[in-house]
């Protein structure tokens, strides 16, 4: 009997250690569990993304004329201001006319020498040599005095409107330009950079939304006009000319303008903005990938902001999933824990290690 207590002592305490032991290894892998970091996932896919973007830029007229003499003179009158309508072929300046006034003398004598010589050779009296040399002269003069009327009486080249006036009465003009007109009709145009990765969709005659400060809810029609053939080196951009229809002159040089040119669409996948960590100190912005239990810091290059949502271009598979909570205790291949035990993610086809 005494035997046989002794082996039931033995068994029980055998029994209880491994009891014990068994219970150790269960409490310390609980607390393993419980030290991983715990997120919220969410699993996003590719959508068509409508590619529309949108450009800054300010009004110019179609057709800009500096006014201006060629060579410097004095100001007599000035028959417009800034804001007169002016049409092609009027009268804008008058500059000081004494040299023309000496001119039209020499050439009205040109003249009258011309007509005696000619007057002499028809009855006999004169040479053939003296006629055309009167000629000569009277062709000279006449264009010196027509070369200086068009410096001394300054006509408008186009229609348009008075956009500058840097002279006054009085002043001696020298090479800024008097008066600057600008063609405001049919057509305004504003000048945008659009970035080299769009330099093979944006196309002539492609039809854009125009929207000014001074005329809320008002979209105006656009076309692309020129496109500039050659890149910034320094900001990777190019520029395309933008012509606006302005027949009744509402839009006017200098106001704000925005542009909006649609691409058509594009597949990409779409993430919620709670999954974009940006980098201090940089401006990277990365997403937390998860796949069986760990995480990938993958770097992302985003697209346009959706509501509370990004396109992203490159950085994540369709049918990943992210971590949209719990991202400030995370590191790249940390293991994790997901908020919802009760989850269930198949993520045996997601390779989020390729998009790193």
């Amino acid at each position: 009997m005494k035997i046989y207590s002794k082996s039931l002592i033995y068994l029980a305490i055998a029994t209880s250690m491994v009891a014990c032991s068994s219970k150790e290894e269960q409490t310390a892998q609980t607390a393993e569990v419980e030290e991983l970091p715990m997120v919220d996932v969410l699993q996003v896919s590719a959508q068509d993304v409508a590619q529309v973007n949108e450009y800054t830029a300010t009004v110019e007229a179609d057709n800009i004329n500096n006014i201006t003499p060629a060579s410097p003179n004095r100001i007599k009158s000035i028959l417009v201001d800034v804001g007169s309508q002016v049409r092609r072929g009027q009268t804008l300046v008058i500059l000081d006319q004494a040299n023309t006034d000496q001119l039209k003398v020499r050439l009205d004598l040109a003249q009258v020498e011309y007509d005696r010589a000619k007057n002499l050779l028809e009855i006999g009296a004169g040479t053939q040599q003296a006629v055309d040399q009167a000629k000569s002269n009277l062709d000279g003069l006449t264009s010196q005095y027509n070369n200086l009327m068009e410096n001394t009486v300054l006509t408008s080249p186009i229609n348009g409107v008075v956009t500058a006036r840097n002279f006054d009465p009085g002043d001696m003009c020298g090479s800024a330009p008097i008066l600057v007109i600008g063609q405001l009709s049919p057509y305004v145009n504003v000048m945008i950079n659009v970035t080299e990765n769009d330099y093979d969709k944006i196309k002539n005659g492609m039809e854009v939304g125009v929207t000014f400060d001074g005329f809320p809810g008002e979209t105006f029609t656009g076309k692309v006009k020129r496109i500039h053939p050659t890149v910034n080196p320094s900001t990777r951009t190019f520029t395309a000319e933008i012509s606006i229809n302005n027949p009744q002159q509402r839009i006017k040089p200098g106001m704000f303008a925005r542009v909006v040119i649609n691409f058509g669409t594009a597949n990409h996948v779409v993430v919620p903005d709670r999954a974009i960590v940006k980098q201090t100190g940089s401006g990277n912005k990365y997403v937390y990938v998860y796949n069986n239990g760990t995480v990938s810091f993958n770097k992302v290059e985003l697209g346009q902001r959706l509501d509370n949502a990004y396109e992203v271009i490159s950085g994540v598979e369709n049918g990943a999933y992210v971590v949209i909570s719990g991202q400030s205790n995370l590191i790249d291949g940390a293991k994790v824990q997901l908020l919802n035990h009760d989850t269930q993610i198949n993520t045996a086809n997601v390779d989020s290690t390729s998009t790193k």
